[in-house]
């Protein structure tokens, strides 16, 4: 059990963020072990192929990615210091790595280290080059293609999250955001069976939270020495990632048209009047005007983030759309 006890101040510094790297690391977990995390199967496909056509060789990553991964190097994964750092920012870090942090990251690791693994830590500096390159041809291939609807989906649920802790401060924050984590009392608690931890966050650190699609279903609690600690999760939505369509409901066709019908199922995850449009194969105008109708009648709501305006669900929608009260 990891138990992180909040101050006010803890509370305050709380923020979101997302990782290129992160999803890059957990993306080779999902390739390694497909089998347990089957929402990313079109995926694993996908990537695959890509990875063999490209010719793309990243031995020394996969060996610093073990499974099942109960331990992976901090330096390798770092908590993001800014809100979403670019890759080629995320890599400047990691191959400034000190040497020293890179041994110590890699001493939990099962001996006999992997030989790649063990070259690194004879020459962390040649290593680190040789992973940096790796890393970035890896993400070219297999995760960058599909960042937008990646970081699409991430967006979506900080925003999600930031409205549901303006509405009912913290609790409301933390509540279902993953089946791990629980708040209580100015605590925050994952379940870990292989850790027991029970400390303050001191000095008003506060957490990172860092929405990741590849995680799914896991959740990872990252402590060290980084300026923050950081929880990693999957965001809302996961599971409609990689499909076409999302199913209109029937019934609610017959009220608001299989169009807008189809839409608000379309928004369990949050999209833009073009990722919507590619998802449906209805025109851009087209959904912009049915989404202008459901924004007007309170079932969706908006947010402008950067040049992009991004279209979610509001509690009536979703109750509508689950056939409940809101």
């Amino acid at each position: 059990m990891l138990t992180l006890r909040f101050s006010a101040q803890d509370v305050a510094a709380t923020r979101f963020a997302c990782s290129r790297l992160l999803e890059v690391v957990t993306s080779v977990q999902v390739l390694k072990d497909p089998g347990s995390r089957a929402v990313h199967l079109p995926w694993v496909r996908r990537a695959r192929a890509d990875l063999a056509r490209a010719g793309v060789a990243y031995e020394l990553l996969s060996q610093l990615v073990p499974m099942p991964a109960w331990h992976l190097p901090d330096f390798l994964t770092p908590v993001p210091a800014a809100t979403a750092p670019g890759m080629d920012e995320e890599l400047a870090e990691l191959a400034a790595t000190a040497p020293g942090t890179v041994r110590a990251d890699l001493a939990p690791l099962d001996r006999p280290l992997p030989p790649l693994v063990a070259a690194l830590h004879a020459d962390p500096a040649a290593g680190l080059a040789r992973l940096t390159e790796e890393v970035r041809a890896y993400w070219t291939v297999a995760v960058e293609p599909y960042w937008p609807r990646i970081a699409r989906l991430a967006e979506g649920e900080i925003l999600h999250r930031a409205r549901r802790m303006a509405a009912g401060g913290p609790a409301a924050l933390f509540e279902g955001l993953h089946p791990k984590v629980s708040w209580q009392d100015g605590r925050m608690t994952v379940s870990q069976r292989r850790y027991e931890i029970d400390e303050p966050l001191d000095g008003g650190r506060g957490l990172v939270l860092v929405p990741s699609v590849f995680v799914w279903p896991g959740c990872v609690l990252q402590t060290g020495p980084q300026a923050q600690p950081g929880v990693v999760y999957p965001p809302r939505g996961v599971a409609t990632l990689w499909e076409g369509g999302a199913a209109t409901p029937g019934a609610l066709a017959g009220v608001l048209g299989r169009a807008r019908a189809g839409l608000l199922a379309e928004l369990e995850s949050p999209g833009s009047t073009t990722a919507l449009a590619q998802r449906t194969g209805l025109s851009a105008p087209n959904v912009s005007h049915h989404l202008t109708a459901l924004h007007a009648a309170g079932l969706v709501a908006r947010h402008r983030t950067g040049r992009e305006v991004l279209y979610l669900l509001t509690a009536l929608g979703q109750a509508l759309l689950e056939g409940g009260a809101p």
